[in-house]
C-alpha cells in the first residue's frame, strides 16, 4: 500500500528493536523525535502516522499533542505504545508484548487505510451536495459486549456512557448480532474458557467482514497470534478498559462513516451518510415513482413504518442502519423527520411484508443504548397499496395505523 509521508516516532528513550523492524521492512521510513519537539515535528515532517512510546517524559506533552494530531486532515493515526494509564480519545492503544513487529505493521496498515479513505472522501466531496457528518463518530458507534462475569454490568455502564451497547451472554448470541448489525467493536469480557475465547477469535480472523474490527479482550492472556490487526488485550478497571478501547472503536466508526459518505457521493448525494438509507427527498421521489409504476403495471407494493420513542433518537439511527444492512436489494427506505423509519417493499403482498417487518423489528429489539438501558422496541405498522391509493394516501393511512397501534 502506498503511503504519503513517513512515520513519526516520539520517545524520550532509545528506539525499541521492533520499531527498527518497520524501517527494515521498507514499508515505513521512521523519523525520530522527543516529546518536547513532537508537536513541531508533526508540522515539519507531515507524517502519515504517529507512534509514541509512553515510557516516561510524555505526561506534560500528551494532551496538547493528541489535540494537535486530532486537528490534522486527513485523519492522522496516532498509536500509543504500552500506555500505563488512560489514553487521550484519539490514541490507539498498542501493547508491544513480545516485541512482535508484524502486529504493529498490521495495526498501522489498518489505520492507514482509514487515512486513505478519508483523503478520497475529501477529494470527492465537491462533486455532489454531501457533507461529512460533523459529530464525533463514536457517538453513533455500537459495541458488542460479550461476557458473563461480575465485571459485565460495570463494563456495560462504562461503555454505555459513550456508545450504544449490544450485550451477549453467549458466543452464539454474539455471532447472531455480528451477522445482523453494524458493530464497531467487540469487547470479550470474562466468563469464557481460554478455548472458547480462542475459537471465537479464530472465527473472527477467518471472516473478512470482521477482520478489521477492534476486538478488546479483558480477561485472557493472548498467547496465539490472530490475523486481527485491531486486537488488543486491555485488563483492569471497567472505566480504564472503556477509555482505552474507545479510540479503536472511534477509528472503526469513522471508517464506517467515511464508507457511507463515499456511497452517498457515488449515489449523487441521494443517500444519507449517517443512516445509509435514502435522504427524505430521494425517498419521496422514489416512492411516488414506485406507486405510479405499481398502479399502472399491477404487482404488489407494501410499506412498513417503524416508530420509536421520540426521547431515544439513537433508536431510530440504529434501526435505519439495521435496515440498510438487512433490506432486500429491491427495497428502499428512509429515516423520517418524526423519528420513524419507513421501508418500501417492492413486489410484495401484505402478508409477506408483515412477516419481513416482524423479523426486522425482532433484530431492533435487542439493543439497549447508554446508561439507562433504553430499549428500542419499535411500534410497527404495515400497509399495502390498493387501486384507489396515491403515494400520499398510502403514507397517511400508514401514519394513522401507527397512531392507533401506539394508543
Amino acid at each position: 500500500m502506498s503511503q504519503a509521508g513517513p512515520i513519526l516516532f516520539v520517545s524520550n528513550a532509545e528506539r525499541p528493536a521492533f520499531i527498527a523492524a518497520l524501517d527494515e521492512a521498507r514499508l515505513f521510513p521512521v523519523v525520530d523525535t522527543d516529546w518536547a519537539s513532537a508537536a513541531r515535528a508533526v508540522e515539519q515532517v507531515q507524517p502519515a502516522a504517529v507512534l509514541a512510546a509512553m515510557s516516561g517524559g510524555h505526561e506534560p506533552h500528551i494532551a496538547p499533542f493528541a489535540r494537535k494530531i486530532a486537528d490534522q486532515l486527513p485523519y492522522l493515526p496516532f498509536v500509543a505504545l504500552d500506555a500505563p494509564g488512560m489514553l487521550p480519545p484519539n490514541a490507539l492503544p498498542f501493547s508491544s508484548r513480545g516485541g512482535n513487529p508484524d502486529r504493529l505493521i498490521a495495526r498501522l496498515r489498518a489505520a492507514l487505510r482509514v487515512r486513505t479513505l478519508h483523503a478520497t472522501v475529501l477529494r470527492r466531496l465537491p462533486e455532489v451536495k454531501v457533507s461529512l457528518p460533523e459529530a464525533d463518530p463514536v457517538r453513533d458507534a455500537t459495541v458488542l459486549l460479550i461476557g458473563r462475569g461480575a465485571a459485565y454490568p460495570a463494563l456495560s455502564v462504562a461503555l454505555g456512557e459513550r456508545v450504544g451497547v449490544v450485550g451477549a451472554l453467549s458466543i452464539e448470541a454474539a455471532a447472531k448480532h455480528l451477522n445482523t448489525r453494524d458493530i464497531n467493536g467487540v469487547v470479550l469480557a470474562e466468563g469464557f474458557t481460554a478455548r472458547v475465547a480462542d475459537a471465537f477469535l479464530t472465527v473472527l480472523a477467518e471472516d473478512t467482514r470482521f477482520r478489521s474490527l477492534p476486538v478488546v479482550v479483558t480477561a485472557h492472556q493472548l498467547t496465539q497470534s490472530y490475523d486481527l490487526p485491531n486486537l488488543e488485550l486491555i485488563p483492569g478497571e471497567p472505566a480504564k478498559i472503556a477509555a482505552n478501547a474507545l479510540p479503536l472503536i472511534r477509528q472503526h466508526a469513522k471508517e464506517a462513516q467515511l464508507s457511507r459518505t463515499l456511497r452517498s457521493i457515488d449515489a449523487g448525494g441521494w443517500l444519507d451518510p449517517r443512516s445509509g438509507l435514502l435522504t427524505t427527498e430521494a425517498f419521496a421521489r422514489d416512492f411516488s415513482k414506485a406507486v405510479e409504476q405499481a398502479l399502472s403495471r399491477g404487482g404488489g407494493l407494501s410499506v412498513a413504518r417503524f416508530a420509536f420513542d421520540p426521547n431515544n433518537p439513537r433508536a431510530q439511527l440504529d434501526a435505519a442502519r439495521i435496515l440498510s444492512r438487512l433490506m432486500r436489494q429491491m427495497d428502499f427506505g428512509a429515516a423520517q423527520k418524526d423519528g420513524s423509519v419507513i421501508v418500501v417493499f417492492a413486489e410484495t403482498d401484505f402478508r409477506t411484508a408483515h412477516m419481513i417487518a416482524r423479523r426486522l423489528s425482532a433484530v431492533m429489539r435487542h439493543t439497549s443504548n447508554g446508561k439507562h438501558e433504553m430499549r428500542s422496541d419499535p411500534v410497527v405498522s404495515v400497509d399495502s397499496l390498493s387501486p384507489s391509493d396515491t403515494a400520499r394516501s398510502l403514507l397517511a393511512r400508514l401514519s394513522a395505523d401507527a397512531a392507533r397501534a401506539a394508543s
